[in-house]
């Protein structure tokens, strides 16, 4: 069953089943699963589409419903957002991706994200369409999007607010290790300066001092186990024991 809080994703005259499985897996990084295709140019279904969706992305196109025309896609819908770096012509709002996502979430009817072709995008009779205009604020020497990049960026836009302000951390220790101590790193220091001074890496003599506060500094940042402190003692053994 679908869900008709979250917009509807309308992809026009798609040329290529590749670029449409990946859309549909840009659609799904997001939380979107309701497809509708406007007469794909090579037919439906697609197998270059399933095989490019990759797993979880298929059941999008298992649920993707095809239409001979956009009027006919936009079934349900009562506001739709065309994406298009053209049509400026036609007198309707112009939004980011972040604005209008963000009256896309306010909106109490269903909405519909339209994307045009890959080789030219929206013509201007299907943004007469819609209700409003999405064009990304990019390089003006250089405006075209990839379909699957432009369905991504929406799709971020339109989850952003659920998704965690910043990425969940990723735990670079497993379990079992434990961090060192400052002592233990002040020796892995001790040793390092000591075997850099005999190779005569702190020169000229007028910047030597420096150089060894740069490299205390550097060990001091860093996160190390005790297992890696003995990785980096072995190391710098190795590479001297002649």
């Amino acid at each position: 069953m679908q869900d008709n809080r979250q917009p509807v994703v309308i992809l026009v005259r798609p040329q290529m089943g590749e670029n449409i499985g990946a859309a549909a897996r840009a659609m799904l990084n997001f939380g979107l699963t309701e497809m509708r295709l406007v007469a794909p140019r090579d037919g439906w279904p697609n197998p270059k589409a399933v095989a490019m969706a990759s797993g979880a992305a298929g059941r999008v196109l298992d649920r993707a419903r095809v239409y001979p025309g956009l009027a006919e896609a936009m079934e349900g819908v009562d506001f739709a957002f065309a994406t298009t770096a053209r049509g400026r012509e036609l007198s309707k709002p112009v939004f980011t991706p972040a604005t209008a996502m963000a009256k896309a979430r306010a909106h109490d009817g269903r909405c519909a994200l339209i994307f045009g072709p890959e080789r030219a995008g929206l013509e201007n009779d299907d943004v007469a369409r819609a209700n409003a205009i999405v064009t990304v604020p990019v390089n003006p020497d250089f405006p075209s999007l990839n379909l699957a990049q432009a369905v991504l960026l929406m799709g971020y836009e339109w989850g952003r607010d659920s998704l965690p302000p910043e990425p969940a951390p990723q735990g670079r220790r497993t379990f079992g290790e434990v961090l060192a101590d400052r002592v233990e790193i002040e020796r892995l220091g001790d040793h390092y300066e000591e075997r850099l001074t005999e190779a005569g890496f702190f020169f000229p003599e007028t910047k030597a001092a420096n150089m060894r506060l740069n490299l205390r500094n550097m060990w001091s940042r860093l996160s190390l186990t005790r297992g890696d402190v003995r990785i980096l003692h072995g190391l710098l053994r190795q590479l001297t024991r002649r």
